[in-house]
């Protein structure tokens, strides 16, 4: 077997030592130094490229985490818009009703809670019990926008933020344009519009709405012609718009009651009323107490049963209201 031969000499009196190593081993060895260094090698590469990728991660991470905050503000924006357009909706709706344009339907009123609060003594009034299924006032923003998490990337929710923006952008426009054309139809209905019952008659809880309900005198399904606003005894009323007073006094189930002509056609009411202030014949102002509210005629608690009435037939007063 051919070997490599190693001669070690100590000194020169030393007998020298001779090791006969096989070319064999020497090859293997070689070899086996060569893939401890290629291996050595490669953990010290890898090791670089788990760290650069640690910190690059690291990095996405703070990134990913910008961009979340990113959407949730633009997400928080584009409600805040949605909101916003559906109150300029109401208010066209409202303004267009009030100035017997013609427009689109839908509910309306808002500024006062739905019921008294638990423990206000006020007493129960005309109106209750309410129907659980009728809508409440006010408008909602547009659909709920996805968040990220299984099945939803990034960039669905970008994309689903970035198509409800062209929606609302769109709205926008068609909005503006409405709103300039009826301002224009406005120009000549300006005392039309002094004249509309446009505020809360008085400041309290919307027990009963305009509409069908039960009585909770018969306990059958009636129609409500108007709506019931419960106070404490005492609380004022106060006209929602310019008008004359052409009914003072007491007005069979209604108790003492205030009827005013507003003009065009438009009259309220103004029923169980424990006080009046005013008398018939008399030219009143928006914003001027006329009564206050109490539980005079047929009626189970103080409260205000406020009635508006259009060319003779009622109308949910609600349409009437814009604070």
């Amino acid at each position: 077997m051919e070997s490599y031969t190693l001669i070690f000499v100590r000194d020169q009196h030393a007998r020298p030592v001779q090791i006969a190593v096989p070319k064999v081993r020497v090859k293997q060895a070689a070899i086996a130094a060569a893939a401890v260094v290629l291996f050595g090698a490669v953990l010290v590469w890898d090791y670089w490229r788990l760290r650069a990728d640690n910190a690059e991660l690291a990095d996405l991470r703070v990134e990913a985490f910008e961009q979340r905050e990113e959407i949730a503000v633009f997400r928080g924006r584009l409600v805040e818009v949605d909101q916003q357009i559906a109150k300029v909706a109401e208010l066209e709706r409202k303004v267009r009703i009030i100035a017997n344009l013609p427009g689109t339907a839908g509910v309306g009123g808002e500024g006062v809670a739905e019921l008294a609060p638990e423990g206000m003594e006020i007493g129960t009034p005309a109106g209750v019990p309410i129907d659980p299924s009728q809508p409440t006032s006010g408008q909602g923003g547009g659909q709920p926008f996805p968040e990220i998490g299984d099945g939803v990337s990034g960039v669905d929710v970008l994309n689903a933020l970035g198509s409800e923006a062209l929606v609302l952008a769109d709205g926008a426009s068609t909005r503006a344009d409405s709103l300039d054309v009826l301002l224009k139809q406005l120009a000549d209905k300006r005392q039309r519009l002094i004249s509309m019952p446009s505020i809360w008659p008085a400041k309290g809880w919307l027990t009963s709405r305009y509409g069908a309900r039960v009585s909770p005198f018969t306990g059958k399904r009636q129609m409500h012609a108007g709506i019931d606003i419960a106070a404490a005894s005492g609380t004022s009323i106060y006209a929602p718009a310019r008008g004359r007073v052409t009914f003072s006094g007491r007005k069979g189930p209604l108790g003492n009651t205030v009827v005013l002509d507003h003009g065009f056609g438009v009259k309220t009411v103004y029923g169980h009323t424990k006080e009046i202030h005013v008398s018939t014949g008399e030219t009143v102002e928006r914003g001027q107490e006329i009564a206050a509210i109490g539980s005079t005629g047929r009626s189970t608690g103080p409260h205000l049963h406020y009635v508006v009435e259009v060319d003779g037939k009622t109308a949910d007063p609600l349409n009437y209201i814009f604070d």
